[in-house]
């Protein structure tokens, strides 16, 4: 289903900021942060205010239309969401992110963690980092050339 559907199947208009932020994030393999959503819509000739891209986002997250993720710094930035329950892996090197399928897997972590703690489990946040393929080559490439 696409994302304009499920913001009419949720009571929502397909908004210009709506828009333009999806079609960012939806052109972007890299995680952007709410300011560099909005000086990249100002550049590309679609201002929105600062407030309109964070309410946008705020939305479309809520929907399950973006994810934040999270760069190896520790700041955080958004991706178009991949629908269903996935999780992403982040690139050290070019901060690309790929989302992945999963749940089934943590389960029996979950009830683990569960048992030994006596907490209930409601919700979880699994990202993992490495190098993608490009930038395992491109590393590759550099250490030949020396």
């Amino acid at each position: 289903m696409s994302w304009q559907n499920v913001l009419s199947e949720n009571g929502y208009r397909v908004s210009g900021p709506r828009r333009y932020v999806m079609q960012l994030l939806e052109s972007n393999a890299q995680p952007m942060t709410p300011l560099e959503i909005y000086q990249a819509l100002s550049e590309s000739g679609r201002p929105l205010g600062i407030v309109s891209v964070y309410r946008a986002l705020e939305l479309l997250a809520e929907l399950g239309l973006v994810c934040m993720v999270y760069n190896p710094d520790g700041s955080a930035g958004y991706v178009a969401g991949a629908g269903g329950h996935h999780h992403h892996i982040v690139c050290q090197n070019c901060h690309r992110a790929i989302a992945f399928a999963g749940s089934e897997d943590l389960s029996s972590l979950i009830q683990r963690v569960e048992k030994e703690t006596k907490f209930h489990v409601s919700d979880h946040l699994l990202q993992l980092y490495g190098i993608c393929p490009d930038c395992q080559k491109a590393l590759a490439d550099a250490v030949e050339e020396n």
